[in-house]
């Protein structure tokens, strides 16, 4: 009962977040300039009889010297309309500005582009949490060892290094000088064959390195902290044995901490995707997103934002409810 109250009441805080956050975008890029620029082969009287329909200007009258002049809707009514037909049609907008899908709806356009994106974070997850809780598993059974040592240097550059530079570094090392990947990711559809996959690998690798190091060092901090305490004694002392005792209690205990922090990580990683997609030129949402704002297509950013931006809050509450799976003690929303 707790938790039914707890969810709910944190599910309507971020549906009045997401709200603030996205009305504040759409105020904001509404405020910019309107792009009203006509590409070479297009009708004059289409393009602005286009943002006439989407309740962007009104008025529309051809000048002198063949300009057309226009009133701005009010921004207040032109969020209405917008919310309107998202809420009724389920019309998130077409493209305006963003060349290669000028007059396309953008919600096919964002779910085409998706797969790529959600493969790529899903893979690096898989790679890093593994990666990096053995490595911090290690560390803090090996605590002030030489594993210990050099696994700390290890967390230490990945920590310090940009994730540019490593991506940087993996595309000149790996595609430039051995040549064993490709330096950008295949354009084929087929996701799940191994030629796509081999061209993800260092997309995926510079993803997913800071990942491992922060895995790491969450786990050996956390490991260490619980193998000193006092309940671990106790459980030897009861007849368990070191790998028991570590199993059945320090690990379980540690996990509280670890597991949403994995959770924070694979966001964090789905944001640092952003400028990965660019550069190893993934056809994902993350480049779309860069684009969007490069064209100045409003409807495409605030399609994006309103998706980033959900991820982020709803891996909130995620990580928030987690405590209470992973440890049963924990009931959240109870007084």
């Amino acid at each position: 009962m707790y938790m039914f109250k707890y969810v709910s009441k944190r599910l309507g805080l971020m549906l009045f977040t997401f709200f603030i956050i996205f009305t504040m975008c759409f105020t904001l890029i509404k405020l910019l300039p309107i792009p009203t620029n006509v590409l070479p082969g297009q009708d004059p009287e289409v393009v602005y009889a286009t943002l006439e329909g989407r309740g962007w200007i009104t008025n529309v009258q051809e000048g002198k010297n063949g300009l057309y002049e226009y009133d701005r809707v009010p921004i207040l009514i032109q969020y209405g309309n917008y919310i309107k037909r998202i809420v009724t049609q389920g019309d998130f907008g077409i493209a305006t500005t963003y060349g290669e899908y000028v007059n396309m709806p953008v919600w096919e356009v964002f779910v085409s582009h998706l797969p790529p994106t959600i493969l790529i974070n899903i893979y690096s997850t898989l790679i890093g949490v593994p990666i990096g809780l053995a490595l911090g598993i290690l560390a803090a059974l090996k605590k002030n060892k030489w594993q210990d040592q050099v696994i700390n240097i290890f967390i230490i550059l990945l920590i310090s290094l940009p994730g540019i530079v490593l991506a940087l570094m993996l595309q000149y090392v790996f595609c430039f000088k051995l040549g064993w990947f490709p330096l950008t990711m295949s354009t084929s559809n087929d996701y799940f064959t191994w030629e796509v996959f081999h061209s993800m690998i260092p997309a995926v690798f510079a993803l997913c390195l800071g990942s491992i190091a922060g895995y790491a060092r969450y786990t050996r901090a956390e490991l260490s902290e619980v193998l000193t305490g006092e309940f671990m004694l106790l459980a030897r002392t009861k007849g368990l044995t070191k790998r028991q005792a570590i199993y059945r209690h320090a690990m379980r205990n540690s996990m509280v901490v670890i597991f949403p922090s994995i959770l924070s990580e694979f966001v964090s990683v789905l944001s640092g995707s952003l400028i990965i997609e660019r550069m190893f030129a993934i056809n994902g949402v993350g480049r779309l997103y860069l684009n969007s704002i490069n064209f100045q297509d409003y409807d495409f950013f605030m399609l994006l934002s309103g998706f980033y931006t959900l991820v982020s809050l709803t891996a909130g509450i995620v990580i928030d409810i987690s405590y209470g799976f992973i440890d049963p003690r924990i009931r959240m929303g109870a007084k």
